[in-house]
């Protein structure tokens, strides 16, 4: 039943799914204020009890107060990234220090970590299981990497850099966004459009018809900037947009969405925040929740995978000029004619382009073949649910197994230019009990794929069904969890550098003929994909894998360097230090060096905006584990035709995401695979193995 600020702030109503129908910018100031306000008078409260806390008395009523103003800053937080219209901005924006504000107060309250220490260190620790053991564990390091030990002359300090640290964040994610809607790329002569895919040709007519104007309007937006680097046979036309791309967000375009300045200034905070902790950088602090132990352990992992990696790189940067010279006529390779150059000598070694392939992939044809993957490894059901959406284009979906309900999620897969850009998964409801009862998990999956056109479905890539499958792994961890201690509950608790394992294990299924079989129809006839045209994808699978293996590998030992190693003690980093560093970097992995005036800085959101500072390691160190984790499967199914065990995803389901962060990740590796992580398998499934 709502009561009467429920029933008026529809952010504050807990009963179901958000009303996002309801919410409006208006919503959020009064409703987080109440929340805050209301978990700042329990927090007085149960600090000032006398006596030893319990855990029914003290962290049960913590978490559940917590949770709702969770959620509902969760809900604009969302908005913020899905519908970043400027009244949404400005709500968030405005509400932003007041949030960044209170998780840093209850980080560094001294009195509240003493009560967590009293219940850690109390008769009742021992009766607790192991899981909410852990979940104490876990309290008392956030505590003091939060500032809670912190003379209090200093946490004042602490806390305004975790306020403006927030305030950063948001700023580059919007001035990204903004730097790259304000580009645009007209073409008035159809002659100019040599080379583009049909599908892509009346996207970009689209788009200018919606300004009624003539010609063809191409945008920075993935889906429009992607098929022109990759097939338009005007190399200025590439070479404008790639320029554009790879400028984003710098000095080289609009003064007043430079994040140049603000990355210097993230960089000096985090050092900063290190330094007080008494951590010698950033990167060592970004390293105590994980699995990784130390900068020195993880930049050995990368140079090690990337002496491997390199020499598979060089060879096919190698092959590609020699292609580019002899079949294109391009003397020098440049940056903007990679991609074009790639897919013609895809074509010309396989007989078959990603244009050809996407013919194959509707939409509607790819989400069946998708549920049909997690019904057969899980024996669940995925049907059609109706609930309030942010946009007409969301679905909604139930998950449920024999009949009970499991679970919900919300899917978003076109582009939109309110939209940032990217694809991510994001908690909605975590599943936990509660003293009301038992809330099941809700996650919204978000990817950034073209949308229908001329009356048809949407076609993907198979990059974007590998894309798909990826997030929807990230969901079916916090889906299909089976702790209902909220924070160990799903994705919660679980080491950065380990979360990305489930995501990266569903991406392997794109590449098995019984599941590309079940999940393909020809745009136009409806037939399935031809067995000669899935074997010449197997053929090109590990195409330029060399390459793109380094590439990651530059990104993840930047960012760690970049935390490592940079010294912000005494303010703002230059950014042409990052950039001199980024460049050293490139020189030790690279093959192909970009461009002096290229700012890919200013656009790594990842690091900058998206929680992976000193982490962007955990893609290639997840991918460890996930490749082995496949390999199991490989295994169950040799000789049966399928790889989708029933037996074996019953196990994964059990052993890795029902259990959530309530145990270490590599327990729960080792409990799935009986044994250590090996990076046999990644190598392997890679192409990166010497020929006999």
């Amino acid at each position: 039943m709502q009561n009467d600020s429920t029933a008026a702030n529809p952010l504050l109503d807990f009963s179901a799914m958000p009303r996002f129908e309801d919410i409006k910018p208006e919503h959020v100031e009064p409703a987080i204020r109440s929340l805050i306000d209301e978990n700042r008078a329990l927090i007085e409260r149960l600090t000032a009890e006398p006596g030893t806390p319990t855990w029914d008395g003290f962290v049960s009523p913590m978490d559940e107060a917590g949770e709702r103003l969770g959620r509902a800053w969760g809900v604009v937080g969302h908005l913020h990234s899905v519908f970043d219209v400027p009244e949404w901005r400005e709500a968030y924006n405005a509400m932003l220090p007041e949030i960044s504000r209170f998780y840093a107060e209850v980080g560094q309250n001294l009195a509240l970590f003493e009560k967590y220490k009293a219940l850690h260190d109390s008769p009742e620790f021992a009766t607790l299981s192991p899981v909410r053991q852990r979940i104490l564990g876990h309290g008392l390091r956030d505590f003091r990497l939060s500032g809670a030990e912190l003379p209090d002359d200093q946490k004042p300090r602490f806390q305004e850099i975790q306020e403006e640290q927030s305030q950063l964040a948001a700023k580059f994610s919007e001035n990204l966004l903004d730097a790259t809607n304000a580009h645009a790329e007209w073409v008035s002569d159809e002659a100019g459009l040599a080379g583009i895919p049909d599908d892509a040709r009346q996207a970009a007519r689209a788009a200018a018809e919606a300004e009624g104007k003539p010609g063809w309007k191409f945008t920075l937006q993935m889906p429009s900037y992607l098929p022109v680097l990759q097939y338009a046979d005007d190399r200025e036309l590439r070479a404008r947009m790639y320029r554009a791309y790879a400028t984003r967000a710098s000095e080289l375009g609009k003064p007043e969405l430079d994040n140049g300045p603000l990355i210097g200034r993230i960089l000096a905070l985090r050092d900063e925040e290190a330094r007080m902790l008494g951590y010698r950088n950033f990167a060592e602090v970004s390293l105590v929740p994980k699995m990784a132990d130390t900068p020195e352990q993880v930049l050995g992992f990368l140079r090690d995978l990337a002496a491997k990696a390199k020499p598979f790189a060089e060879k096919d940067l190698e092959e590609l000029k020699a292609f580019a010279r002899a079949e294109l006529g391009l003397d020098t390779l440049e940056p903007w004619d990679v991609a074009y150059a790639s897919e013609k000598l895809r074509q010309a070694r396989y007989a078959y382009s990603d244009q050809e392939v996407k013919q194959y992939f509707p939409e509607p044809k790819v989400l069946d073949g998708l549920f049909g993957v997690i019904r057969a490894l899980y024996r669940v059901d995925i049907l059609p649910d109706e609930a309030p959406t942010w946009d007409p284009d969301v679905r909604f979906f139930r998950i449920e197994k024999e009949g009970e309900l499991v679970g919900h999620f919300y899917l978003d897969l076109h582009a939109r230019s309110t939209k940032r850009g990217g694809a991510w998964m994001d908690s909605a409801r975590s599943r936990h009990r509660n003293t009301w009862g038992s809330d099941t998990p809700v996650a919204y999956l978000v990817c950034n794929f073209p949308g229908p056109v001329g009356g048809k479905p949407a076609t993907f890539t198979h990059d974007d069904v590998l894309t798909l499958f990826h997030e929807c792994g990230h969901g079916l961890h916090h889906l299909l969890t089976q702790v209902d201690e909220l924070a160990v509950s799903g994705i919660h608790g679980v080491e950065w550098d380990a979360v990305e394992l489930p995501s990266q294990f569903m991406e392997n299924f794109c590449w098995e003929w019984d599941v590309l079989q079940g999940m393909t129809a020809h745009v136009d006839t409806g037939a399935p994909l031809p067995r000669a045209l899935y074997d010449k994808m197997i053929a090109a699978k590990n195409f330029q894998s060399g390459m793109q293996t380094v590439r990651q590998l530059e990104f993840s030992i930047f960012d760690l360097r970049l935390h490592g190693e940079v010294d912000a003690s005494s303010g703002p980093v230059p950014i042409e230090r990052v950039m001199a560093l980024l460049d050293e970097v490139r020189r030790e992995v690279a093959v192909m060096i970009p461009p002096a005036w290229h700012r890919f800085p200013h656009s790594f959101s990842h690091i900058f905006a998206g929680g992976y500072a000193a982490g962007y390691y955990s893609y290639k160190w997840a991918e460890v584990l996930s490749a082995d984790a496949f390999e199991a499967f490989e295994e169950a199914g040799a000789g049966k035709g399928s790889l989708l065990d029933p037996e074996t995803g019953e196990r994964f389901w059990r052993e890795i995401l029902a259990v959530g962060g309530s145990r270490p990740a590599l327990d729960s590796f080792k409990a799935f695979r009986g044994r250590e992580p090996r990076v046999d398998a990644l190598l392997r499934h890679s192409g990166m193995v010497a020929q006999a």
